[in-house]
């Protein structure tokens, strides 16, 4: 079943002069909502800085930033020991590094197959630097 086309709200049915009108118009709102973002972007990096002041962290998401990389804190609290991987795991993150993966071990388990030049497996689930 075809469908009619309708009059009314068709570009058809406007003037090139009423779509030129449109058009100025809808660049306008555009040009509006784009100063609008500018303004609440300054308004944010205020607040941002506010927060980093009082010494908070500031993201614009839920990702968590570290100064050091996965291999590195894992290298720092291997340093001299052999550990498993969730000793591993619990020991960098009491060393500060931030994650918000619900399945961390994983994470450091693969870190440890992936970088097989940095640190050796000693026994079953057993690391070391090398």
């Amino acid at each position: 079943m075809a469908r009619k086309a309708r009059k009314s709200g068709s570009l058809e049915s406007l003037s090139t002069a009423q779509l030129q009108a449109e058009i100025r118009r809808r660049s306008g709102t555009l040009a509006s909502l784009q100063r609008k973002r500018d303004r609440l972007a300054a308004k944010l990096a205020e607040v941002n800085a506010q927060i980093a002041a009082q010494g908070g962290i500031v993201g614009s998401g839920t990702r968590a930033s570290n100064a050091t990389s996965l291999v590195e804190a894992m290298q720092k609290v291997l340093d001299g020991k052999t550990m498993g991987v969730g000793e591993v795991a619990e020991a960098v993150q009491a060393a500060g590094y931030m994650t918000t993966s619900p399945n961390f071990r994983v994470i450091v388990n693969q870190t440890f197959i992936k970088h097989k030049k940095v640190f050796k497996r000693v026994g079953r689930g057993q690391y070391t630097v090398a």
